[in-house]
């Protein structure tokens, strides 16, 4: 694949206004399906489980099987409506998307093409310095996910070069809600931060709703970013690219990047951009082409003869209203001045995507100190050596417990760090590992005095430094007992009885 021609990024934004888009599919957790009693994946309960043991025949598009609408994706979908701002359609129908999904074995979908459940709303985004930027949304509509295809064969797990494929239908049905933006202007050169803010902030609305585990390694939450330019002070839109599934929030940043660059250089040489499908590439932090994007004419829309429209009641639209948790960014700043952190401060939490994982450790009885501390340090630098999220980890549970057992004199720092990489490899909770292990502190006194006495005769001229007022030189002391005690003294108390000792 050849490398394409990036223009530098201020340069592009001097001659080209960006126009972005964004199409995020969000899988909700319900504990069966769209259109079937097939568990559903997307549950935390089944996320692990083996190829094509999560299925029925709809899922299968067996011949006679009819599909029967999940009514808690229903309840999920009008919640998730109200949070973005939306208006709640009195009645919404499903239609088919006429389409070849080879891992959808009916060979459409069922989703919402002209009536959709949610329509016209908005959705604030705070970006890192506070600026607020309104999104506005076009509409948000129900259908199902298609399956898995797993490339066989070849060099990079893609399709180019695969011998052969293999069908996971597993989340073939898995009740998805789509939310499309309408066409976002304005953005200029924060268009990336923008971006990855509005990811973000759908990601924290769908967590605070409850109706979504909202990973996005796991592709509970999947990104398109719709990119185009116009050249500045032209009113017509340029021809957009749809860059696919971007899977990460610093992903979806630098795609949009990408593509501007890319974009502009091709037309300041006089090129034009092709309408298509782009994929995002994590390795090289490239797109590469995927198929000419289609016009809704091409899917052959028409109602879904097997559903009945979705007419809720009026009754129900207003009890889910009011079952609605804060804002985003009403809760982040509240949050903010509760915990007493600096914006900074927050502001690590955030990037970190770990404010959730805080908030439940400071619940579960940790401070605000503690808690960002072990998961935007430690935590989170594990889970970047791992690839995952830091919530896969460790509980938030763990971690108080982790605390409770430095605060309580057991642990120090260094070895608290050794027993949270027992807990992350699956060694129990911390005190199972501390137990496994052996990596309590030593707490007996005579322990420590006797590897000080054994430290003071192999080095006779520290003692005599420490006896002339010298106390710095008890680090070498110091040292020598938290080697003989494979590090696990508290380094204060033993610099305590070494000073007792020399004043003997």
């Amino acid at each position: 694949m050849a490398t394409a021609k990036l223009m530098d990024y201020d340069k592009a934004l001097e001659l080209y206004e960006p126009v972005l888009g964004f199409e995020v599919h969000v899988e909700l957790n319900t504990n069966t399906k769209m259109f079937s009693d097939a568990p559903n994946p997307a549950n935390e309960k089944y996320h692990a489980a083996e190829p094509n043991t999560l299925i029925a025949p709809v899922d299968l598009g067996l011949p006679g099987s009819l599909p029967v609408v999940n009514e808690t994706a229903i309840r999920s979908s009008i919640s998730l409506g109200l949070a973005l701002g939306c208006s709640i359609a009195e009645s919404s129908r499903f239609a088919r998307k006429n389409y070849f999904y080879p891992d959808l074995g009916k060979n459409y979908q069922i989703s919402q093409y002209d009536e959709p459940i949610a329509y016209e709303g908005s959705v604030e985004v705070e970006l890192e310095d506070g600026t607020i930027v309104t999104i506005p949304i076009e509409r948000a509509h129900m259908e199902e996910d298609a399956g898995k295809l797993t490339h066989m064969g070849g060099a990079t797990g893609r399709i180019q070069g695969a011998e052969y494929s293999l069908v996971d239908y597993n989340r073939a049905g898995v009740p998805l809600v789509e939310i499309v933006t309408k066409v976002i202007v304005g953005t200029e050169h924060r268009a990336p931060e923008v971006a990855k803010a509005y990811v973000q902030t759908i990601r924290d609305i769908v967590r605070g709703l409850g109706i979504s585990e909202a990973r996005l390694e796991r592709g509970n939450l999947r990104c398109d970013a719709n990119i185009s330019l116009r050249p500045r002070g032209t009113e017509k839109l340029g021809t957009r690219t749809e860059t696919k599934n971007v899977n990460s929030m610093r992903s979806v940043e630098r795609a949009v990047k990408y593509e501007i660059q890319r974009q502009a250089q091709i037309l300041a040489d006089g090129g034009t951009i092709t309408q298509e499908t782009r994929h995002w590439h994590e390795d090289t932090g490239t797109t590469s082409p995927g198929r000419p994007k289609s016009d809704a004419d091409d899917y052959r829309y028409f109602p879904e003869p097997d559903l009945l429209p979705v007419e809720p009641a009026a009754a129900l639209i207003e009890e889910l209203r009011a079952a609605l948790p804060e804002q985003p960014v009403a809760r982040r700043r509240r949050l903010m001045t509760e915990w007493g952190f600096t914006d900074l401060e927050f502001q690590d939490v955030r990037n970190n995507g770990v404010l959730e994982e805080v908030a439940a450790t400071i619940a579960a009885g940790a401070t605000p100190a503690t808690a960002r501390k072990w998961w935007t340090g430690e935590i989170s630098r594990l889970a970047n050596a791992q690839e995952k999220d830091a919530s896969e980890l460790i509980s938030p549970e763990n971690v108080v417990a982790l605390q409770k057992l430095i605060d309580a004199g057991t642990l120090t720092d260094k070895l608290a760090r050794q027993v949270l990489e027992g807990v992350i490899a699956g060694e129990g909770t911390p005190q199972e590992v501390i137990d496994a292990r052996g990596l309590a502190v030593v707490s007996d006194d005579g322990a420590l005095i006797a590897a000080i006495d054994e430290a003071f005769a192999a080095q006779p001229d520290v003692l005599a430094k420490i006896k002339d007022g010298k106390v710095q030189a008890a680090g070498a002391v110091i040292g020598a007992v938290m080697k003989a005690m494979k590090g696990q003294a508290d380094a204060a108390r033993v610099r305590e009885l070494i000073l007792e000792r020399a004043a003997q």
